[in-house]
């Protein structure tokens, strides 16, 4: 099984323009996506629609084509960038965000472990939230939680808190229940990457702002698997300098 990961990244950006050529330890946020990705899948790629990225990633030696600036999500950029090295030669794409400059090996590993289940046709991460993350990060509508079946496939996706925990004060529901962090890694064999980017948006993805919705709608199937590393997302300036401070303490 040939695998390729694929990192969107885009120069626009409401809460922080710029943000994959921003520095970080050193180094550019898209540079340390790149090379966290490297070697533990058989091809890298960043699909962006800016020419400042493209000459960013070359200079450093990484690949990179170039995609449409109308994407919808990263997942529509995922497939033309796929189109363009080829289709033909990957049978599963994962599609690593281009904030993620802590994504680690294990965690592209786990994802690509769910597709030796021939059956399995969407994969993503989740990561248990502690005791010790507290009330406020299960209630940052930031970071989407997720709700399995006992196969491990993703039921639903919401930026709520999901399941409401009924009769008990909210600072207990974290040590008498297991809420699961989404974290925004997929995958996909390249077959239903096609079919999916063809859906059109529906209520439950338009009422959230997560694509992923759309594919449950439409009634795929989505394997979760479990990671207990954290990452640090970067949507802000003040995320890039809690990054900064979390690269020093390491």
């Amino acid at each position: 099984m040939r695998i390729i990961g694929i990192i969107p990244a885009r120069y626009a950006s409401t809460r922080f323009p710029a943000k994959p050529l921003a520095m970080l330890g050193g180094k550019m946020v898209i540079e340390r996506v790149y090379r966290q990705v490297e070697g533990t899948l058989n091809d890298v790629v960043v699909a962006t629609d800016d020419e400042r990225i493209e000459e960013a990633v070359r200079r450093f030696g990484g690949k990179v084509v170039m995609t449409s600036t109308s994407h919808r999500s990263g997942t529509d950029r995922c497939y033309e960038a796929l189109t363009k090295v080829g289709a033909d030669r990957f049978d599963v794409v994962v599609n690593i965000q281009g904030d993620e400059p802590f994504i680690q090996p294990q965690q592209l590993q786990a994802v690509s472990a769910c597709f030796d289940d021939e059956t399995v046709d969407i994969a993503t991460l989740v990561k248990p939230f502690t005791v010790a993350d507290g009330y406020a990060a299960l209630e940052n509508a930031n970071s989407p939680k997720v709700v399995v079946n006992n196969r491990m496939e993703a039921l639903y996706f919401s930026r709520s808190i999901i399941p409401f925990m009924r009769g008990k004060d909210r600072e207990e529901w974290l040590p008498n229940h297991t809420y699961y962090k989404h974290i925004g890694l997929y995958a996909y064999r390249t077959d239903v990457l096609r079919r999916i980017t063809a859906l059109p948006q529906g209520t439950l993805e338009k009422a959230e702002s997560l694509e992923q919705l759309r594919w449950l709608e439409n009634g795929y199937k989505i394997k979760v698997a479990l990671t207990d590393v954290e990452t640090i997302g970067i949507d802000t300036p003040e995320d890039l300098a809690r990054a900064e401070a979390f690269l020093k303490s390491r």
